[in-house]
C-alpha cells in the first residue's frame, strides 16, 4: 500500500488519515466471532469525474439473487485462497463483477474487519483511488443488475439521507440517490467515512421507512456502460 501517491487529489483529507486509524466501533458494535466467520473484502473505490467532486462506485445486485437481492454495495466477495491479502480479494472481485483494471485503483488502507451476522461474513472494507477511471459495466447480469458513480455531494445533501427499518427491527442509516436506495452494511460504511472525512451535512433522520419484504426493483440495465 502507497503512503501516499504522487497526485492525490486534496479532498483525501482529512479521510485517508482517520481511515488509517480507525476502529470497529467506528463502524458498529458488532464483534466479530472469535472463529467460523468466513473472510471477505469490498472495495471502497473513491475518484472523481470531474476534479474537486469525489464520487464512490458501487453496484446493485440483481433482484433474483437468492441473498441480498435488490440491494446496492460495494464491489467485493468472499476471499479464494489463492487470494494474497484483502486488497487482492477486493480487486479481483470488482474486475469479475464491473470489469475493474486492478492497475486503475490505488489501494490506501485497509479498514477494520466489520462482521455481517446474516451471512457469517468478516468484510474487511479496503479504501482505494481510482486514479485512472475507466468505463465499468456488469460482467455477470445474473449476480449485477445495475453500476453506478455516486457523486459525494449528493450522498451528504440532507435531502438524500433517511433511516430505514429492516422487517427483523435492525434500524440503518439509507441514501435514496439516483433512483437506488443504498442501505444495510454498504450505507454504514459510507456513513462512516462522510463523516470521518468531515464532509457530512447535518440532516434530520425523521421518521423510519419500512424496508419492504419483498426483493426490491431495480433497472434492466446488464447493458449499461458507466464511464
Amino acid at each position: 500500500m502507497s503512503e501516499r501517491p504522487d497526485g492525490l487529489p486534496g479532498w483525501w483529507e482529512p479521510l485517508l488519515t482517520r481511515a488509517r486509524s480507525a476502529r470497529t466501533e467506528d463502524f458498529t458494535t458488532l464483534r466479530a466471532p472469535a472463529s467460523g466467520g468466513r473472510a471477505a473484502s469490498v472495495l471502497v473505490l473513491l475518484g472523481e469525474d470531474r476534479p474537486g467532486e469525489p464520487d464512490l462506485l458501487v453496484l446493485q445486485r440483481a433482484a433474483t439473487m437468492r441473498n441480498h437481492a435488490g440491494q446496492p454495495a460495494f464491489p467485493g466477495g468472499a476471499a479464494d485462497p489463492e487470494d494474497r491479502d484483502a486488497a487482492a480479494t477486493a480487486l479481483r472481485e470488482a474486475n469479475e463483477e464491473v470489469g475493474l483494471d486492478p492497475a486503475s485503483a490505488t489501494v490506501l488502507t485497509t479498514l477494520p474487519e466489520l462482521y455481517i451476522p446474516v451471512s457469517r461474513f468478516v468484510v474487511t472494507p479496503v479504501l482505494a483511488w481510482w486514479h485512472a477511471p475507466h468505463p465499468v459495466h456488469s460482467r455477470e447480469p445474473a449476480e449485477v443488475a445495475h453500476v453506478a458513480r455516486l457523486p459525494v455531494a449528493e450522498l451528504v445533501d440532507p435531502a438524500n439521507r433517511i433511516r430505514v427499518r429492516h422487517p427483523s427491527g435492525w434500524v440503518s442509516p439509507a441514501f435514496q440517490v439516483r433512483g437506488m436506495l443504498v442501505w444495510g452494511f454498504t450505507a454504514g460504511v459510507i456513513s462512516a467515512l462522510l463523516d470521518m472525512a468531515r464532509w457530512a451535512r447535518p440532516w434530520e433522520p425523521g421518521p423510519l421507512v419500512n424496508l419492504p419484504d419483498a426483493p426490491v426493483t431495480v433497472p434492466d440495465t446488464s447493458d449499461e456502460v458507466v464511464s
